[in-house]
């Protein structure tokens, strides 16, 4: 059955999906493997975007799968463990970038996984990252963006940071689009994760 929850996310069948993620959850599977099919079944979706099979609604699409079966595994997984949180991550898409997909499923990856996210949204401002860096302290800053143009807003975020004497008290991660080692070099950040899992990976390594 799991199998067909892989297959039901990545063919788009988001009703069926529900329905298996329901069976599952009833059947006693253990929440982390559900979202280990989710997932494998975005590692399918992302594939078929670059290979141009999916374009942008299907990524819309896939994303509010997502949503969806995280708002039915979650109260399965804080009955399962009121696990101690690895750590607290401020993640959003940078000011002049309104692209929100990617940053929600590094925020559901991130959440699952055991951090305490706060996700400000799209189109924030180094300001308002400034301030919640301040207010909740958090080990990892994690900066979202689909457009060239946001380039210049990661490293002006980075800047704020360095300006506000915070820099060297969290580590940061940009990801999205194109970004790569050359634009997290010139935005100043720590790192950048490829995808979703690359970031909890990050995150884990930062937090240890």
């Amino acid at each position: 059955m799991a199998d067909k929850l892989v297959h039901a996310i990545a063919d788009m069948r988001e009703e069926e999906a529900l329905a298996l993620t329901k069976e599952l959850l009833s059947a006693g599977t253990p929440p982390t493997q559900i979202l280990d099919d989710c997932r494998a079944a975005m590692e399918v979706v992302g594939q078929r975007f670059e290979q141009g099979q999916y374009f942008i609604p299907e990524l819309i699409l896939a994303g509010e799968m997502l949503k969806a079966i995280s708002a039915e595994v979650k109260p399965y997984i804080k009955h399962e463990a009121q696990a101690k949180k690895l750590g607290k991550v401020v993640l959003g898409t940078v000011k002049g970038d309104i692209h929100d997909i990617g940053k929600d499923i590094v925020g559901f990856m991130l959440d699952v996984n055991g951090f305490e996210v706060y996700d400000l949204g799209i189109d924030v401002a180094p300001e308002a990252f400034v301030a919640k860096v301040r207010e909740v302290q958090p080990q990892v800053v994690a900066l979202s963006g689909f457009l060239t143009l946001s380039y210049d807003s990661m490293k002006e975020t980075v800047q704020a940071l360095q300006a506000a004497g915070l820099r060297d008290k969290v580590k940061v991660m940009v990801g999205g689009g194109t970004v790569d080692q050359q634009v997290c070099a010139y935005a100043g950040a720590d790192a950048f994760g490829a995808d979703a899992m690359a970031a909890v990976t990050l995150a884990k390594q930062w937090t240890r």
